[in-house]
């Protein structure tokens, strides 16, 4: 078993195995080191490479997020006496794929925008129809 720190640019591992007794730091972008006792040291190079990292924290506004909850409410034919949030997922609902679309339609018509259908099948809750009509929005604008 052995154990595996990270932090930076540095590694270390130490194996937990008395038969396996070693030592590996690793430091800096370039070069590493591996030891195991008695035997030969190995070093080899490391190859810094970059990492795209999309983190989206935007949140819909409250208003878009009612609106979207009135039209899934109007679409699925809900009494207005249920509850519809932006957590509410449209399964949960009881929206089958046609009122999937459907409800998809539906916005596009109220938001005045187009919905690839790429970006339609992500959609699984009032949320995330709600903050990809900003995206759109935003995009056109």
């Amino acid at each position: 078993m052995a154990t595996n720190a990270l932090a930076g640019t540095s590694l270390s591992m130490r194996s937990l195995l008395p038969q396996t007794q070693a030592f590996t730091s690793i430091s800096g972008l370039r070069s590493a080191s591996i030891s195991s006792f008695g035997r030969k040291n190995v070093s080899f190079s490391l190859q810094p490479r970059s990492i795209r990292l999309k983190i989206s924290c935007a949140a819909a506004k409250p208003e878009t997020v009612e609106k979207v909850c009135k039209i899934v409410k109007k679409q699925l034919a809900m009494p207005e006496t249920d509850v519809v949030t932006g957590e509410s997922k449209f399964a949960t609902l009881g929206a089958d794929s046609l009122d999937t679309v459907e409800i998809v339609m539906a916005l596009e018509e109220a938001f005045g925008i187009a919905i690839e259908e790429d970006s339609a099948q992500s959609i699984a809750t009032v949320q995330d129809a709600a903050d990809l009509i900003e995206e759109i929005v935003q995009k056109s604008s």
